[in-house]
């Protein structure tokens, strides 16, 4: 009885393994034997007969992203100017002798991140 059993098992584990290494063996196959196409790799990844004469949608238009920068680049000097105003009116009404406030050094320190903000605008 013991024969029979280990027989048995043996078979089970045998179908078991087969069944378990076929979707492995399965992507071995040959390119032609029938399993799902592969695409084609290009060397800049994009396919030079696809899309003839269309324009990418994926692909943004460099000037309207120059034109969009050039919008926001105004309006950030707009906002930057008034904050120096009203950081010059605010260090014109303290005392030079007297240490600067938090609001100043707050004030100052979103100047200089708006600064920043154009500069990086205006590089593209």
């Amino acid at each position: 009885m013991p024969e029979s059993r280990r027989h048995m098992l043996t078979a089970l584990f045998g179908a078991a393994g087969v069944l378990a290494v076929e979707p492995l063996l399965a992507g071995l196959q040959a390119p032609g034997s029938g399993g799902s196409p592969k695409a084609k790799v290009y060397p800049n990844g994009r396919d030079p007969n696809a899309n003839m004469g269309i324009d990418d949608p994926s692909r943004p238009d460099p000037k309207a992203i120059a034109r969009a920068n050039q919008i926001e680049i105004r309006t950030d000097i707009a906002k930057l100017y008034d904050l120096v105003s009203e950081l010059k009116e605010h260090m014109e009404k303290t005392d030079a002798t007297a240490t600067l406030s938090i609001s100043v050094v707050k004030k100052a320190q979103q100047i200089e991140k708006l600064a920043k903000h154009i500069k990086d605008l205006a590089r593209g």
